[in-house]
């Protein structure tokens, strides 16, 4: 609450009301106010105010009313590979292995550029928002598309400067990754709706030498390491054979296991590992549908809350999940906490609603920005109409947000005070343009299909 908010003299009067039957603002916790307004102006949140104080205090302001909403931080998915919104239901079903190897690499190695890499950012942007996610944090290759696409859209993003050792049409090896990626960051670092974070891919698939280069940059510039983190028992296995040690303790070694490092997916994990994980301060980024699709093992939410991790939500990408729903993420989360625990009162609903809020915003070093509804912050919001039949009746907002909530529900989306869904329609994008680009896309890669497989167009269809 704003204890002495701010008048039309004080600030001028340019602003915006926003009445919402029900505020959520995460910050205090487990707190849902009634009959609240949120004073925006700019890209600033001013006040939190019961809204008949709010009208006297700003009787000139634009009202917005959100009658039967609740109104929420906007949601932050804290790992997606956007582009990869072109390869969803491309290849289904499949283990992990197969699924890369045999599909998707095949695919990114023919056609992906800056092209797809914008198109398929800007259907998963405006599936995101369409969703309530104003934040994403990305890691694919050519993120220059993906910055122009963001800055197009007014959407926040954190972009990861992808880094592996093999070859691609974005870079020759791993210092070319990293310099490229540096480049990037420079050229953006006015830019209020982006930041940047280091993305080596995964253990397995980036050197010593790399990590070490990395580590040292991220130290010297507090710079974000955004990685897959024990996804698989195959990966323990390998790193055992050629390192010698467990992952965790190879990334200790390298100066890699801190409070900067976003560890993606982590199902592997032991109770020694959970204690020096949260030792470290690292944050985990939680993705169970995709890590339940692909059969990968269940992350330990329950036993990683308790011993003090921050856990975010991330949904990963639309090739292995297949959609960008993060409302659907914390729902699925809520759930399998509690089955893998053997406890009820297990991932709570007001904890999934931090995981897909504050957590992620602490997960990403943007705590002190967004993540709440709170003066000062920026102005990310989304609002959720609670007046559809599957959340009635009202018994309890946050539960009915967690467990009956759909994102159909999303109808109004500000990113930095700017109102990108409107009554749920992207002010933006446009969208079916970019759902035609799609289409383009799905017929490229059918043919790629059928010249891998010999198929003719008459048993291809």
């Amino acid at each position: 609450m704003h204890a002495n908010p701010p008048t039309e003299t004080d600030q001028g009067a340019r602003a915006t009301l926003v009445h919402a039957r029900y505020l959520v603002p995460v910050r205090p916790r487990d707190v849902v106010y009634e009959h609240h307004s949120v004073l925006l102006r700019e890209d600033r949140i001013v006040a939190v105010l019961p809204r008949a104080q709010a009208e006297r205090a700003w009787p000139r302001a634009q009202p917005i009313e959100l009658s039967g909403h609740a109104l929420l931080p906007g949601l932050i998915n804290c790992h997606t590979h956007s582009p990869m919104s072109l390869l969803r239901g491309y290849a289904d079903d499949l283990d992990l292995h197969v699924w890369l190897t045999q599909h998707i690499w095949p695919a990114e190695r023919r056609f992906v550029g800056p092209e797809f890499v914008r198109d398929g950012s800007l259907l998963a942007i405006g599936e995101m928002i369409r969703g309530g996610t104003t934040c994403f944090n990305d890691m694919y290759f050519f993120p220059d598309a993906t910055v122009a696409a963001c800055l197009e859209t007014g959407m926040r993003a954190s972009i990861g400067m992808i880094v592996i050792e093999t070859e691609t049409a974005w870079a020759r090896d791993a210092d070319d990754y990293i310099d490229r990626g540096l480049r990037l960051r420079e050229r953006h670092a006015d830019e209020s709706l982006l930041r940047f974070a280091f993305a080596p891919h995964a253990p397995y698939t980036v050197s010593d030498a790399a990590l070490s280069r990395i580590a040292q940059y991220s130290a010297d510039w507090q710079i974000p390491v955004h990685m897959h983190l024990l996804e698989t028992e195959w990966e323990i296995k390998q790193s055992q054979q050629q390192h010698e040690c467990h992952p965790l303790r190879r990334l200790d070694r390298l100066g890699l296991l801190n409070e900067r490092l976003q560890a993606v997916h982590m199902v592997q994990l032991s109770a020694d590992d959970i204690g020096r994980v949260a030792e470290a301060g690292t944050h985990v980024v939680h993705c169970p549908q995709s890590n339940l699709k692909l059969a990968s093992g269940f992350c330990p939410y329950s036993s990683l809350a308790q011993a003090g991790v921050n856990v975010a939500l991330g949904t990963d990408g639309a090739a292995s999940n297949n959609d960008l729903d993060l409302l659907a993420e914390a729902q699925t989360a809520a759930l399998l906490a509690k089955g893998v625990s053997g406890d009820p009162r297990a991932g709570g609903a007001f904890e999934m609603i931090e995981a897909a809020t504050i957590n992620g915003a602490r997960a990403l070093g943007l705590e002190d920005s967004i993540g709440t509804i709170e003066p000062g912050k920026r102005a990310d919001l989304c609002a959720i109409d609670l007046r559809d039949a599957r959340t009635q009746p009202m018994h309890h907002v946050v539960s009915q947000l967690v467990y009956a909530a759909s994102s159909r529900q999303v109808s109004d989306v500000w990113v930095a005070g700017r109102r990108v869904l409107e009554s749920g329609q992207l002010t933006t994008i446009d969208i079916e343009a970019v759902i035609d680009r799609a289409r383009s896309w799905q017929l490229r890669l059918a043919g790629l299909d059928r010249e891998r497989h010999g198929q003719s167009w008459e048993s291809a269809g």
